[in-house]
């Protein structure tokens, strides 16, 4: 398990710079976002990779790995935004919202970790393809949460949903770059 955490933290670092560029460039104009804009951003990003899983001609000279770090991304920010709730402006600097985007990769990590080690790294036999099967899974979970207006009868919130995708988008990229080396 000392191997995995390193692993997360390395692609994680990897998110977080792309991030932080980005906040560099456009502000923080995502805090405008309500969680279902967010939630279809995810399921944009889930569905090409499904895409690219699947057919073998490519038009566009992009692979998963982008589109796994933007999950990661969305997915962190749809966490603030629960936090903080929706700006009607943008409303933080790169520093504030970095210090946010590593506080819930942190707690994220921290319910990796947990689960982790009940369920015996049984992620690192799985394909990537049934990781991102299960993050569309999660993504339909979200988006029949919001359509019953956040309300569940015996499910874990939207933040647990938001969690676990990060944490399988990280496992798929963590066995993308595997593969690559």
């Amino acid at each position: 398990m000392q191997n995995t955490a390193k692993q997360y933290d390395e692609v994680t670092t990897i998110c977080r710079d792309l991030f932080e560029k980005k906040m560099k460039d456009y502000g923080s104009a995502w805090r405008i976002l309500r969680l279902p804009s967010l939630t279809d951003q995810i399921f944009i990003k889930a569905q090409r990779i499904r895409s690219l899983q699947e057919n073998s001609v490519r038009k566009v000279d992009e692979d998963e790995t982008s589109e796994f770090i933007g999950i990661v991304n969305y997915a962190v920010m749809a966490l603030i935004q629960i936090e903080k709730g929706i700006a009607i402006q943008p409303d933080l600097d790169v520093q504030n919202a970095i210090e946010l985007y590593d506080k819930h990769i942190q707690e994220t990590k921290n319910l990796m970790l947990n689960k982790n080690h009940d369920y015996g790294e049984a992620w690192r036999d799985m394909r990537v393809s049934s990781l991102t099967d299960l993050i569309l899974q999660k993504i339909l979970r979200v988006k029949q949460i919001e359509d019953n207006q956040g309300k569940t009868l015996v499910s874990e919130g939207i933040d647990a949903n938001y969690q676990d995708m990060v944490n399988y988008a990280v496992f798929a990229l963590i066995h993308l770059n595997q593969n690559n080396k």
